[in-house]
């Protein structure tokens, strides 16, 4: 048999996967990151009308479609305050692409790439198919990064530092203090901050800040998508912004990878991010509501959680076996040590479903815990 990468070899299959492909039909998920509201109706029917005309019969350029890329600058407009050049996006497909893009772009043999651990599992895995070396950092208590620990982990083989806020698996949400001092060391270290903002505008406490807003070079990177904030996760529709020389290169492995992002979610995209916005506080709104009852209910179990500040994920310290208690009762948890060695000890759960069925998988959980302790 003919040898495999190391590159390759050295990627495991996501543990979030993992665990879904276990649990049983009838089992209440709480494994995936996946909104349960359905896509708003005004970008669904864009996608129907550029089927219908032919608009999205053949490719579109490479970077994505003019009036989508501009809909995406303007939307950094809108919500960082900072001016875009329609030229400098890339539409990807979803912002895992995007991030594969970053890191291949970037990143050199032997690099090393430094990311928050418990972290997002492609982190670590597309730093290895990059080449590079992982070099994850644990978080504070409350489980945000600490600038402090990520320029401490700078050395001469630093490519690239990631920040996630809100964070998965976390729901921590950075603050401006930090979020000023990631653009301060992306400046002064002269290495590439990757912000991961998919999940910017479910912000519960306090606001959301981009690294983009502060830096004073061209080292800041931004990862986005419209797979959360508006229950698209199924179009694969992310983004790239980044200064105009990095876009290029970037651009060098997207036209040979995708050629361009899917054409009808390019304009289901760019209706979704020039309409109205009215959904995305709704979904906010009833993400804070589950926030607070998924809260309450692990705090009255008797596990200690720090309270997410965004996102849609809550991760608690477990007792030994709860996990796969759970799983056995039926309830789809994943393991903390899924997203990195700091992880062990935790859980990751997703409060993405209605109050009805989280209140179930409650209940459940209480009688896991009380199994296991």
């Amino acid at each position: 048999m003919t040898d495999f990468s190391q590159r390759v070899e050295s990627v495991s299959i996501s543990g979030i996967r993992e665990v879904f492909e276990a649990a049983g039909a009838d089992a209440i998920n709480l494994g995936l990151g996946q909104p349960d509201f359905p896509t708003p109706e005004h970008a669904r029917q864009a996608a129907v009308d550029a089927i219908r005309s032919g608009k999205a019969d053949a490719y579109t350029g490479n970077k994505g479609t003019e009036g989508l890329r501009q809909a995406i600058a303007a939307k950094h407009e809108r919500d960082q305050g900072v001016a875009v050049d329609p030229g400098d996006v890339i539409a990807t497909a979803g912002g895992s692409e995007a991030l594969h893009l970053v890191m291949e772009a970037h990143v050199d043999p032997g690099e090393e790439v430094i990311f928050p651990d418990p972290g997002f599992v492609s982190y670590d895995a597309l730093t290895r198919i990059a080449g590079g070396e992982p070099k994850p950092v644990p978080l504070r208590d409350d489980l945000t990064l600490d600038p402090a620990v990520v320029e401490e982990a700078i050395t001469d083989d630093t490519a690239a530092f990631v920040v996630n806020s809100p964070g998965n698996p976390t729901g921590a949400v950075s603050d401006e203090e930090d979020v000023r001092a990631f653009a301060r060391i992306a400046d002064e270290h002269d290495v590439l901050c990757v912000s991961d903002e998919v999940y910017e505008h479910f912000v519960f406490d306090g606001d959301h800040h981009s690294p983009m807003q502060y830096a004073e070079s061209d080292n800041v990177v931004v990862v986005n998508a419209c797979s959360k904030t508006y229950s698209m996760t199924g179009w694969r529709l992310g983004w790239v912004t980044a200064s105009n020389p990095r876009i290029e290169r970037m651009l060098r492995v997207h036209q040979y990878v995708q050629a361009c992002a899917s054409a009808p979610a390019q304009f289901a995209a760019e209706a979704a991010l020039s309409g109205p916005q009215d959904v995305v506080g709704e979904m906010t709104d009833a993400f804070e509501r589950r926030r607070d009852l998924i809260v309450e209910g692990l705090t009255d179990i008797g596990l200690d959680l720090p309270t997410p500040e965004g996102a849609f994920y809550a991760m608690p310290r477990v007792p030994e076996g709860f996990v796969d208690e759970c799983i056995e009762r039926g309830v789809v948890i994943v393991p903390g040590e899924a997203f990195g060695d700091h992880g062990a000890g935790y859980a990751r759960l997703s409060y993405a479903t209605d109050e009805d069925t989280l209140r179930e998988a409650l209940d459940i959980m209480a009688d896991a815990y009380d199994a296991v302790v």
